[in-house]
């Protein structure tokens, strides 16, 4: 029952609803005593020939009054009941999404998405299950338990009722000792779950990669042994569950033997009536739900407590650091300077002595060879890391100290490796700014030269990407995530490698309109191909974390280097006029 103690905070803002369900349950259990006390009254009456046809039906009506009045009070009781439970999971959920979107990307690199999945999901599912259902049984069983216990002992015989539950303290003793295996099983079960799902994700989101090596039936085969480990898991869990039940129904049929041999013992001795004895046997058949719930209740909070664990652990975490100052509304200078900067869990150093002084009105290039460092600067810049020896400076305020949802709608990013939902072209581009009208977004494609393409679609605009874009090729991906950065509203545009599966010829021109564009006063590209750098004011060669050249396009290709080498190689290579596949 620890699971109730950890959620305290939700019971204490949901006090209100859960104290009109106890009520409520109060007297329903008070109703349900009412048809035994009548079925004994009627025993008693039809033994002494003192019952009438009269006397009878209204004993008769007052049974199925009773009955009906209950059926009715405890729906409205799961309503108001289960309305808080389904609250609770909105909230859990709420706060997992929270916590999961304010973490850094090194979290997602060691957190697997099919886990985080589970957690969201099935997990929540289980905790909501335990509030709901859990709570129904434990409090259904508690009182009615109790209610039962009290009218056996003033009604009928306190001491037949003692030795009649005599055997109900030794069921506990069982159930508890189960309880703990359970937990602990469930959590190897749970745990197996999730990575059943992990795997399941990554194979069906690399698909196509399986199929082009032909390995299915190596995927397929280790999906099947894993499969097979978590079914000998999940049939350990259910031997315990299983053994519930066996232990249950002995005692309640011990219960019930001693029932009806004290019961005729007392008759034998003139303590209790035949009628009085049939409604302790009534009686004793409304504990049977109270036993079954109360282990039932152990099952489903015991499952409950290993979800709600797994959750917690996320809930905890610390979430990315948010600075409190507002940013400054007018241009400024960006200023990097650092020191050292190594990934978490690395000893490897990926930036060291970085001086960047990006002026207002500039257009920055950064180049080198794969692996330089070039996507890590990005990042430091985006503030998706933080780790580092040094400072980055806006308008000399440190990145730190600026709001970060201020800071980043500042900035318009193209990802070197695009992201599309699974939805239409239209929502795809107008993810930053859903109030865009189609004129806009039209404007944006034409910019990022993609519009002619949408148009040839059988929907133009309206046409399903499918999922992470499959529908598409990879430079439509590209020229989509440059339109949707071109329509979100920002001052600063950053392409990480934007124009990789685009030719020359067209990325050339999206360059040029995008250089139209008035309200940008920072572009900052990161490529592989020299020729997008040539208009650059200042660009930027890293070699191993380090700056190795800096200087215009100009400078750099008079100087014996990297980029000078590089730019001579793919001079000849590529044909600028050269169209895409």
């Amino acid at each position: 029952m620890r699971l109730f103690l950890k959620l305290s905070w939700f019971f204490r803002r949901e006090w209100k609803k859960y104290i009109l369900s106890i009520l409520l349950l109060i007297f329903i259990s008070i109703l349900k005593l009412i048809s035994p006390w009548m079925v004994g009254i009627i025993v008693d009456n039809v033994v002494n020939l003192r019952s009438t046809i009269q006397s009878l039906l209204i004993l008769i009506a007052g049974i199925i009054a009773s009955s009906i009045l209950v059926y009715y009070l405890r729906y409205i009781w799961r309503i108001i009941l289960f309305s808080s439970a389904y609250q609770l999971a909105l909230d859990l959920r709420d706060q997992f999404y929270i916590i999961l979107s304010k973490q850094k990307p090194h979290f997602y690199s060691k957190n697997k998405t099919g886990d985080l999945i589970t957690r969201a999901v099935h997990d929540v599912d289980k905790v909501v299950y335990a509030v709901g259902e859990g709570v129904l049984a434990l409090v259904d069983s508690l009182v009615l338990g109790c209610s039962v216990i009290i009218i056996m002992s003033i009604k009928i015989n306190i001491y037949l009722t003692f030795f009649a539950l005599f055997p109900m303290p030794l069921m506990v003793l069982c159930i508890n000792n189960f309880g703990k295996k359970l937990y602990r099983s469930f959590c190897i079960s749970q745990n197996a779950f999730s990575k059943l799902n992990n795997i399941i994700h990554e194979n069906l989101k690399n698909i196509r990669i399986t199929k082009s090596f032909g390995s299915e039936k190596y995927q397929l085969t280790y999906f099947i042994t894993f499969i097979a480990k978590l079914h000998r898991k999940n049939i350990h869990s259910s031997k315990i569950d299983a053994k519930f039940d066996p232990i249950i129904y002995f005692f309640i049929g011990l219960s019930n033997l001693l029932a009806v041999a004290g019961g005729i013992y007392l008759i034998h001795k003139n303590i209790i009536t035949i009628g009085e004895l049939t409604s302790f046997i009534m009686y004793l058949g409304l504990m049977i739900w109270p036993m079954l719930a109360f282990a039932w209740t152990f099952n489903i909070v015991e499952r409950g407590n290993v979800a709600y664990n797994r959750i917690y652990a996320y809930l905890n975490l610390e979430p990315f650091k948010n600075g409190n100052l507002p940013v400054p509304g007018h241009q400024g200078n960006i200023l990097i300077s650092i020191d050292k900067f190594s990934y978490p869990d690395s000893n490897q150093v990926v930036l060291k002595n970085i001086k960047i002084n990006i002026k207002p009105k500039s257009y920055i290039g950064l180049c080198g060879p794969t692996g330089s460092g070039k996507s890590t600067l990005i990042s430091l810049i985006l503030r998706n890391l933080d780790l580092y020896k040094g400072k980055i400076l806006f308008h000399n305020l440190p990145l730190s100290s600026l709001n970060l949802n201020e800071w980043r709608s500042l900035i318009s990013f193209v990802d070197q490796v695009p992201f599309l939902f699974s939805d239409s072209i239209k929502n795809n581009i107008c993810l930053g700014n859903p109030k865009a009208t189609l004129n806009q977004i039209e404007y944006v494609a034409k910019l990022a030269c993609i519009h002619q393409d949408i148009i040839n679609f059988p929907k133009n605009y309206h046409t399903k990407v499918g999922e992470q874009g499959i529908m598409l090729s990879g430079g439509q991906k590209q020229r989509i995530a440059i339109a949707r950065a071109l329509l979100f509203p920002s001052k600063i545009l950053i392409l990480d490698d934007a124009f990789s599966s685009v030719d020359n010829y067209i990325g050339h021109n999206i360059l040029t309109n995008i250089k139209k564009l008035k309200h940008y006063y920072i572009l900052i590209i990161s490529t592989h191909k020299l020729s997008f750098l040539k208009e650059s004011s200042e660009i930027f060669v890293l070699q191993h974390g380090k700056i190795k050249q800096h200087g215009s396009h100009h400078v750099l290709i008079k100087q014996q280097g990297w980029y000078s080498k590089i730019y001579q190689y793919q001079k000849f290579k590529y044909n600028p006029s050269s169209k895409e596949d």
